[in-house]
This record gives structure tokens, sequence and C-alpha cells, in this order.
């Protein structure tokens, strides 16, 4: 019996010890296993992160091409409005010195007739025609002829050889317009060879982008005609208010004389949390954190050129997360027009809180709406996070153009 018992026991002890190695054998396995899938997991974050840098990295391409297009699209505008001014001015030059020929010819044929009319007289001089008067009375007649003949003599002379000159100069003026004409055509066609190329670039580029990245392209270019659009309006109405009120001071290049306030209460410049980059770049300033439903006031007073919204696909939620609309651009914005060669221009404020209108006169310090995420901003408000993206862009634009708002303010 304990003999058997002995024999069982061993028999267990086996078992149990084989189970042991078994299971050891299974978990190292199960580690390994686990092990591996970490580092495909660890890899395959890495190759996400790099798919993202890269759709990030080419979507930046995108938009570094965009802006060399629209440079060089301004660039071909500004030329060709230079090819016009040419064409004009040669027009006008060509136009006075038909004149001025026409002008000299006849002068040349008045002092040819005079000549030979002394030619026929023979050797009569002023002197003779003096000595033969036969009293005071023609003495002095004759005086007065011989005068009055000299002078026109003088003054032909003297015209003739002054239109000489003013013909040669509007020659010489004509022949510079032509090859300065000719200089702007061959950089125009150059440019268009290189604006051509740009956007083959750019379309290339867009291919690679997913539906979102296209998406928020989309966006990011009508965003830019919408500023371009704006620059335009406001350029003309600048120019018009500039033939209006010539000669009056303006603060141009002064714009310590701006007598601006800022904003928004409280902040100055010491508070811009994203700057000016340029016309390519971001037009303006921006101030944020915390400044949901902050009132936005006019910086000095002005009259309403604008006052509106602009609607398209970026969704936007109120303070509770509710849907309040879809908006694009500058969402609600307002420009105000100050009359003194600078306009300011206050974009992405709260849904609904715009409290001026077009036309309206407006006094420094007014509330004119509210700080809010409205439009094209980054990040986007989301239904859980309803408040991202809240910020007041600011811009000074001058004769229609923008220009760096931060020495203008306090």
């Amino acid at each position: 019996m304990k003999r058997f018992f002995k024999t069982s026991l061993v028999i267990l002890l086996c078992i149990i010890l084989c189970t042991s190695v078994v299971l050891a054998s299974q978990k190292s396995d199960l580690e390994n296993q686990k092990e591996d899938v970490n580092n495909q997991i660890n890899d395959k974050k890495v190759e996400i992160e790099d798919v993202k840098k890269e759709i990030s990295g080419t979507l930046a391409e995108v938009q570094e091409v965009t802006s060399k297009i629209e440079s060089c699209e301004d660039e071909i505008s500004d030329l060709e409005n230079q090819i016009d001014d040419l064409e004009d001015t040669i027009v006008e030059t060509e136009k006075k010195l038909k004149e001025a020929e026409e002008d000299y010819e006849e002068k040349q044929e008045l002092l040819d007739a005079r000549l030979v009319a002394i030619y026929e007289a023979g050797e009569v001089s002023y002197l003779d025609v003096l000595l033969g008067s036969g009293s005071i009375t023609e003495l002095i007649s004759n005086y007065y002829l011989v005068q009055q003949l000299a002078e026109c003599d003088t003054e032909v002379l003297n015209q003739i050889e002054k239109e000489k000159k003013e013909i040669e100069e509007a020659k010489t003026k004509l022949e510079e317009s032509k090859r300065a004409i000719q200089e702007a055509k061959t950089k125009r066609e150059t440019k268009a060879l290189e604006l051509k190329t740009q956007k083959a670039e750019k379309n290339k580029k867009v291919n690679q982008l997913n539906d979102e990245q296209k998406k928020l392209q989309a966006e990011l270019e009508q965003f830019e005609k919408d500023k371009k659009d704006i620059e335009n309006q406001l350029a003309e109405i600048a120019r018009k208010e500039q033939e209006n009120n010539s000669g009056k001071d303006n603060i141009v290049d002064t714009p310590s004389k701006s007598g601006y306030i800022s904003p928004i209460a409280g902040l100055t410049k010491a508070n811009i949390t994203c700057g000016y980059y340029g016309y390519s770049g971001h037009t303006g300033v921006d101030f944020s954190g915390g400044l949901y439903g902050r009132d936005v006031r006019a910086v000095k007073d002005g009259t309403v050129v604008t006052s509106t919204t602009k609607y398209g696909s970026i969704p936007n939620y109120g303070s509770n997360g509710s849907y309040v609309g879809s908006f694009a651009s500058y969402g609600e914005y307002i420009i105000i027009n100050h009359h003194d060669g600078t306009m300011t221009l206050y974009a992405h404020g709260k849904p609904g809180s715009r409290r001026v209108r077009e036309g309206q006169e407006v006094k420094q310090g007014q509330t004119i709406m509210q700080v809010g995420n409205t439009g094209n901003v980054l990040p986007r408000p989301t239904p859980g996070d309803p408040l991202r993206g809240t910020h007041l862009h600011f811009e000074v634009r001058v004769n229609g153009r923008v220009v760096n708002p931060t020495p203008y303010l306090p």
C-alpha cells in the first residue's frame, strides 16, 4: 500500500512539474507575443504620427504655394495697371506731340513768309522806314509798327525754339514709355508662366491631401478671397475719400497721431496673443484668453462701412453647446472708417452680437459687438467645448490696405 502511494505521489509530482514547465513556456510565449503586439502598436503610432506630420506638412506646402500664387497675381495686376498707365501716357504724349508739331509747322510757315517779305523788300531796313517818315505822327506810327514787327519776329523765333525743344523731349519720353511698356509686358509674360507653374504645383499637392484637409484648404482659400474682396472694397472707399479730402492732414505715416484706444477695455498691445505677419499671413492681431462675450469697442470715432455676417460651412455653437449656425471667413465682423486715412476691422464676433449698422456714426469707446468665435477660427469650437477658438481679430487698414496694427494701439 505504501509502495502504491509513493508511486502515485511521484507520478503526481511529475505531472505538476511538467504542467509548470508548459505553463511557464506558455507564459513566456504570451509575454513575447504581448511585447511584439506592443512594439507593433508603438510602430503604428510612430507611423500615424509621421502620416499626420506629412499631411500637416503638405497642407503647409499648399498654403505656401497659395501665398506665392496670390503674390504673383498681385504682381501681374500691378503690371497690368502699369501697362494701362503707360499706354494712356503714350496716347497723351502722341496727341501732344502731334499738336506741337502742327503748331511748330504753322509758326515755321509764318517765319518763312516773314523772311520772304523781307527779301522781297530788298535792302530796306527798319531805320529806312523811320527816316522816310513824312511827319512826327507818321514817325511815331512807323516806330510803333517797327517795334511790333521786331517783337513779333523775336516771339516767333523764341516760340519755335521752345516748341522744337518740347517736341524733342516728347519724342524722348515717348520712346522711354514704349521701352517701359515692353519691359512690363515681358515681365508680365514671365510672371504668367510662373503663375501657371505654381498652380500646377498646388493642384498636385492638393491631390495628396485627404478629404478633411481638402475641405480645410477650400475654407482657407475662401477666407483669402473674402479678405481680398474686402481690401478692394475699402481701397475704393479710401480712394474716393482721398479725392474729397485732398490736402487734409491724415495719419497714414504717423500712427502715433491715431489716438486709438484698445478695442477691449483693460487690454493693451501687451495682451496681443497672435501678432501681425503681413498681408500674405496673419493680417491683424488677436486678443484671446477667456474673452467670450466681452464687449468690443470702437477704437476711435468714425462711420461704420461694414457690419455683416459671413455664412458658410463652419459650425458654431452657443456657450451651452447648442448649434447656432454655420459661418465662414471673418464670421460676424465690423469695419469702421475713421476719416483720417485709416479704417479698423473687428472680426469673429459672438453670433448676433453686432450692435451697429452700416452708415452709422460711432463714438470712441462705443460698444459695437461682443467677442466670439464665429468664422474661420482655430481650434474649431465643438459641442463639448463651444468656446474653443474664442478671440478678437483686429486689423488696421491704411488707404484700404492692411498694415501692422500694433503701433496704433496703446
